[in-house]
């Protein structure tokens, strides 16, 4: 069935999750290869460009909880991705050699994402949709 058939159609919590579970899907797929989910490489690649980033600044940029942070962090801790150091009450979080060796195949995974969402939406469209979903995105917070 299409959402555009669903009883719920003009339901913002409902076709807002049935789209971000589309886009997980399609995410998924593009990130399969590394072996990562989206959100653990999203957050790699923050801390691959930006080298001691801090968990609550991590949170912030990706609009997650700082104890969903803690959870990707020791995840990517455990795939020796990244190495924790804390000073005192400051912890800074910095990727590995091996992580820096994957970062053009991360690069790759979010052009083959971008590809794939462009291709189905159009670029325009895609431009545009991501542009109102983020102004709307801010209005509710």
């Amino acid at each position: 069935m299409k959402i555009t058939d669903s009883k719920y159609k003009q339901c913002l919590y409902f076709t807002s999750s049935a789209l971000a579970r589309k886009v997980e899907k399609l995410a998924i797929e593009s990130w399969k290869k590394v072996d990562l989910s989206p959100s653990h490489a999203y957050l790699l690649m923050l801390v691959l460009d930006e080298p001691g980033m801090q968990p609550g600044v991590l949170a912030e940029e990706l609009q997650l909880s700082p104890s969903t942070i803690t959870r990707l962090i020791e995840k990517l801790e455990l795939k020796k991705l990244v190495i924790r150091t804390t000073e005192g009450k400051i912890t800074n979080v910095y990727p590995t050699p091996k992580s820096k060796e994957m970062h053009n195949q991360f690069k790759e995974c979010v052009h083959e994402f971008y590809e794939n969402y462009v291709g189905i939406l159009g670029k325009e469209e895609s431009g545009r949709f991501i542009k109102n979903m983020n102004k709307v995105t801010d209005q509710l917070i």
